[in-house]
């Protein structure tokens, strides 16, 4: 049967394609922004009909209707990152949290995790009979040929993007055509802390190194520091408008690259219309799965590979703690490890943590003990750098005692005396 047939055939209401699901389901959602948001309010529109139906992804940005008070009986989320909109669910006890690097996401679908439905959202199918995944490839590659049932949302303003990104019309069993706008994300607020930061990394990035950035005002802050730089690359999980400015200005040409050279490499992608213009039908934007992308053996293969991530504290010792406060959950390991390690690994590579040296001005995020219950996201062995507004400290390969200096010196100023306290007992030794 032809491609055109079978898609004709598989074309229906997203009521009759929701209706698919069954109670006791364990549905995996497309990440992030290019999630379906249709289908998911049909879905949940229709909760009446499902109990203790399992939905899992990694962040939402959507509006999480299943994972709101009075979904309990209908839906229970399953977070691999917890976003905004989750946050609450699982704090309250109506979700749940699983920890995992974002480059063994896929793997679970094999084991713990295995997929009954994959809600995604696609490109128009080509020529050949290929939708593209467009800006979320990650994990849900895996989910496609993992699932039993594939839904999709078919929504012309998803960017085809080029790499391991698509999919055949036969993967999908279940094709709804909807358009609608894609969720984007506002550039952050930059203000003069972020710029601070944002030049202190930028002091330890040379011509010629691939980047790996987060999201946020930090990472956009470093990119605006960097237009003095030359020949600069990207291998990330995922990249922002911010790169686009430097990729017009000449700044990133991904030249110098060891592996994919000329290539944008990412996994998914968040931004705003301007950044899904600039990769649709881009080849110079090679998507490709998480399980590729994240991999720390793959990550090493870029000769000085620059990670660049953020965290919510780091003791005297170098434990960072990116993902929770305490025992609360606030999102996820992610990519961060990941790509430590791969820069570990890389020729000439580097890794920073780049963070305020407050919370608002009124909590030290230098601590002489993680809180209770945190979680240690990147351990004192895999640090490297730590930058503040207020410098850079180098930890690799340097004694506790030395950590513990470095990092008071970058600590706000208020909070200095109590680390410097802390130092002196610890160490036995004059600050």
């Amino acid at each position: 049967m032809d491609w055109k047939t079978l898609y004709h055939q598989r074309t229906m209401s997203a009521p009759e394609a929701v209706g698919r699901i069954r109670s006791g389901d364990r549905v995996v959602v497309m990440h992030a922004c290019g999630e379906p948001s249709y289908l998911l309010d049909v879905m949940t529109e229709n909760a009446a009909a499902y109990e203790n139906v399992e939905i899992v992804h990694m962040v939402s940005m959507g509006k999480s209707s299943y994972a709101q008070p009075g979904m309990e009986r209908h839906f229970r989320h399953n977070a691999l990152f917890v976003g905004g909109t989750t946050r609450a669910a699982v704090a309250e006890g109506r979700g749940d949290f699983t920890p995992c690097f974002f480059s063994e996401a896929p793997a679970l679908f094999d084991s713990t995790l295995p997929v009954d439905v994959a809600l995604i959202t696609v490109t128009p199918p080509d020529s050949e009979g290929r939708c593209s995944l467009g800006i979320s490839v990650d994990y849900t590659m895996a989910a496609v040929h993992k699932a039993k049932t594939v839904i999709a949302q078919v929504n012309s303003q998803m960017p085809f993007t080029c790499g391991p990104s698509t999919v055949d019309v036969a993967d999908i069993d279940c094709f709804v055509l909807h358009d609608a706008p894609l969720v984007t994300l506002a550039p952050p607020r930059i203000g003069p802390v972020e710029e601070a930061i944002g030049q202190n990394v930028a002091s330890l990035v040379r011509d010629g190194d691939t980047l790996q950035l987060g999201i946020g005002a930090i990472p956009d802050a470093v990119l605006k520091f960097l237009t003095g730089k030359r020949d600069l690359g990207i291998h990330s999980e995922m990249f922002s408008d911010g790169v686009v400015d430097l990729a017009e200005a000449g700044v990133i040409t991904n030249a110098k690259k060891t592996l994919h050279p000329g290539k944008y490499v990412a996994t998914f992608l968040m931004g705003t219309r301007r950044l899904y213009d600039f990769v649709n039908r881009n080849a110079d934007v090679y998507m490709a799965p998480v399980e590729y992308v994240n991999d720390p053996f793959v990550i090493a293969r870029n000769d000085n590979m620059v990670s660049i991530n953020s965290c919510v504290q780091v003791d005297l010792m170098g434990q960072i703690a990116s993902e929770s406060i305490g025992l609360t959950q606030i999102s996820g390991t992610g990519g961060q490890v990941d790509f430590i390690r791969g820069a570990a690994r890389s020729k000439g590579g580097r890794s920073i943590i780049a963070m305020p040296s407050t919370v608002k001005g009124k909590i030290s995020k230098i601590v002489p003990f993680l809180d209770p219950g945190a979680a240690v996201t990147t351990c004192r062995c895999d640090a490297d750098y730590v930058v503040t507004e207020y410098g850079v400290a180098h930890l690799k390969g340097h004694t506790l005692r030395d950590r513990a200096r470095a990092l008071i010196e970058i600590a706000h100023p208020s909070f200095r005396p109590e680390l410097k306290a802390e130092f002196e007992r610890r160490f036995s030794t004059p600050y």
